[in-house]
């Protein structure tokens, strides 16, 4: 076996974070080793590519993955645009796995890692040691790989949270699973959109990505073959002021404008809202329609389908051999957890960070992208980037870029997924935070929203009244 020091960096995980987390430990002359699970780079982003971003090509394109891509030619889309998923994928991250050819490796399920020789029990020599990475391919062959660290960039996206706010499926939320969706429903395609046309389908969660959820039903909704579509948003707490996100004061016009259009849904009679509602079962009526029953015991009216945005979680099961330090509520690092904890923070009180609120007592691990915020939902693809110079640089022993900030993010409102609307034409009125008085309700003042056709988010957001 080679040095500690002459074996690669391994990253697990092709999406945006895991890729710039390349770029930058070539940029520092360390080589990687990229492991995705899925068939080709930024296979979660192709799963939204119909999902438009809430940020513009200049503030998703890391500078280091940025000048590796200038070495082959790449050109740079317009940085004022708003990327799909799709194009985000096809134009950007497809390029930069290209770019890094045989140092990416798809079809790579990253099943364990561990030290050499160590399990989480043995304290003596361990630091000493390798990490030991097992991999399970898509044509089934298994092997061993070796790294002197390892980047775990493997996001949340495939752990979606439930109905439940028990954070348990709810009773029957698997036996419905025909109707129930974890994802922003593509209403372009067309089995999809025969789907959801003429029905009424339930949006739980108050984020980002269930403000998109509602602007696409509405929208199907005022189409020739949507006539009878209705969205019934069921949240946990009460409406406020807060609850639509930063509106116009938001520094992400597009994200600003998502609330906004998700408060004109309901305004213009597309869907009404469910308040103080906590899902505790999933029933099906005689007709076979789905009943969703709160804690309280209100049953909410039959619904056709129902579309959970409720957060993400990170899968942990591979790292059980190593020595994590988590949060115990968060799931996020210890040093990470209070400054994004949704409780207490929204986007705009998130300073950026590095290696050190990354670090963990097994020393040489870490995680990185959302994956690192582990169940909470404020995240930037730009946060993700400065994690990952930062943690490179920690890598190759250069503390002082390490330490050093070099990331201003944009403030107010809250933070998530994906989604873009056009320029909102319309007032944001503030309020104070959560007022979760249980009722069903459609809101006053009708708001007219330039809602784009592809709009949506990767993961849910919260503020204040998040759910």
């Amino acid at each position: 076996m080679n040095t500690v020091t002459e074996l690669p960096v391994i990253v697990i995980g092709a999406g945006p974070t895991g890729l710039a987390a390349a770029a930058h430990l070539l940029e520092r002359g360390i080589e990687p080793l990229v492991l995705e699970a899925g068939p080709a780079a930024g296979a979660a982003v192709r799963e939204w590519s119909h999902v438009r971003l809430f940020s513009t090509w200049g503030e998703v394109i890391d500078p280091a993955a940025e000048k590796l891509l200038a070495l082959t030619g790449w050109t740079r889309p317009d940085p004022e645009a708003y990327p799909s998923g799709g194009d985000w994928a096809e134009q950007y991250l497809q390029p930069l796995a290209d770019a890094l050819g045989e140092r990416l490796r798809t079809g790579a399920q990253v099943v364990g890692v561990s030290r050499v020789g160590r399990d989480r029990i043995v304290d003596a020599d361990r630091d000493a040691q390798p990490f030991v990475v097992h991999v399970t391919y898509a044509e089934g062959r298994e092997e061993r790989l070796f790294a002197r660290a390892v980047i775990d960039a493997s996001g949340t996206w495939t752990n979606p949270s439930p109905a439940s706010a028990s954070g348990l499926a709810a009773l029957g939320e698997r036996a419905a699973a025909d109707r129930v969706t974890y994802r922003v429903p593509d209403l372009q395609d067309p089995a999809v959109r025969a789907r959801y046309a003429g029905k009424r389908t339930a949006v739980i969660g108050s984020g980002a990505s269930a403000f998109t959820a509602l602007a696409y039903l509405a929208d199907l909704a005022k189409a020739d073959d949507g006539t009878g579509t209705k969205g019934v948003w069921v949240l946990r707490r009460g409406i406020s002021g807060s609850t639509f996100g930063g509106g116009e004061a938001d520094q992400l016009p597009a994200r600003g404008a998502l609330g906004l259009a998700a408060k004109a849904a309901v305004d213009q009679g597309y869907a009404d809202a469910a308040t103080g509602f906590r899902t505790e079962a999933i029933e099906r009526d005689s007709h076979g329609r789905l009943v969703l029953v709160g804690e309280d015991g209100r049953r909410l009216d039959p619904v056709d389908e129902v579309i959970v945005l409720t957060g993400f979680r990170p899968d942990l099961s591979f790292l059980s051999e190593v020595r994590l330090g988590l949060d115990e509520r968060l799931q996020a690092p210890v040093e990470l957890a209070p400054l994004i904890d949704p409780n207490q923070h929204s986007c705009g009180t998130v300073y950026p960070h590095g290696h050190g609120e990354l670090s963990h007592p097994e020393q040489g691990i870490y995680l990185v992208g959302m994956k690192s915020y582990g169940r909470a939902p404020t995240f930037l693809a730009m946060t993700g980037y400065e994690q990952v110079r930062s943690v490179a640089a920690a890598i190759a022993g250069d503390l002082e870029a390490a330490d050093r900030v070099e990331l201003t993010l944009p403030e107010t409102g809250v933070c998530g997924g994906a989604g873009l609307f056009d320029s909102p034409e319309s007032d944001q009125s503030g309020g104070a935070c959560c007022a979760p008085a249980p009722q069903l309700l459609q809101l006053d003042a009708p708001t007219a929203v330039a809602v784009s056709r592809t709009t949506t988010a990767e993961a849910p957001a919260a503020g204040c009244c998040g759910s």
